[in-house]
């Protein structure tokens, strides 16, 4: 059994955690606005759940979950998740986090950012580039024939087995997109954000993720997702 940690708690975290639930781990849930805010998700949850605060959770979880608006990476806790691997959902979005240049000229990328800020842990990106309603209806058991894929990207290569591992828990296969850098390739606005798990000939005029507004999901498969990436512009 694993103990999921989690600093953020909302759309993906909780779909993060309901998953993990459902394999039969421990899921430690934690917010900005404190632990009984979250009494909701852990009376659905069950006994497999309980809130904390954003430290607390990091100290339990044998592997921590970073799904924050990214204007708020440094207030992730360092001391406590030293040597652990930290999983990183976040995205830029300039109108919500305010202007960080060396993302606007592309030089880093989100996630290294909260790597530097967490010189001891190991980062690794992922589920950033799937909504959490398709995050939900996605998941299937091993060696299903319409099982998808979620993309990583690491420096770590135990780091990135570790989330392989867990991501096959929770329903995934896994692509390797490379080192953290290469997160570029399925942050907002590239081929990879999104789209491949949408249903083929789905209305994108109609989307509105904010809103939880989506096209119905479509399985999307590691070789889906590497056609997405290779048509990021080098």
């Amino acid at each position: 059994m694993t103990t999921w940690g989690l600093i953020g708690s909302g759309k993906i975290g909780s779909a993060v955690a309901r998953l993990a639930v459902a394999a039969g781990d421990d899921v430690v849930l934690s917010n900005s606005r404190g632990p009984e805010t979250l009494a909701d998700l852990v009376a659905e949850f069950g006994p497999h759940a309980r809130a904390a605060t954003p430290v607390e959770a990091a100290e339990a979880g044998d592997v921590v979950v970073v799904t924050i608006p990214l204007k708020a990476y440094r207030s992730v806790p360092v001391e406590p998740l030293v040597g652990k691997v930290v999983i990183d959902t976040n995205n830029y979005y300039a109108a919500r986090d305010d202007h960080f240049p060396e993302l606007d000229d592309g030089s880093t990328t989100s996630s290294e950012l909260l790597q530097q800020h967490l010189p001891q842990s190991h980062v690794v990106k992922a589920l950033n580039n799937i909504n959490f309603l398709h995050l939900a209806e996605l998941a299937r058991p091993a060696r299903s024939a319409d099982r998808s894929a979620l993309v990583i990207a690491g420096d770590d290569a135990d780091a990135k087995a570790r989330v392989t591992q867990l991501f096959d828990r929770l329903g995934y296969g896994t692509l390797d997109a490379g080192p953290l850098h290469e997160g570029r390739r399925f942050q907002p606005d590239t081929p990879a954000y999104g789209i491949p798990y949408f249903a083929p000939g789905a209305d994108l005029s109609k989307v509105d993720a904010a809103r939880g507004i989506m096209p119905p999901s479509s399985p999307t498969t590691a070789a889906d997702l590497t056609a997405a990436l290779a048509a990021f512009p080098a």
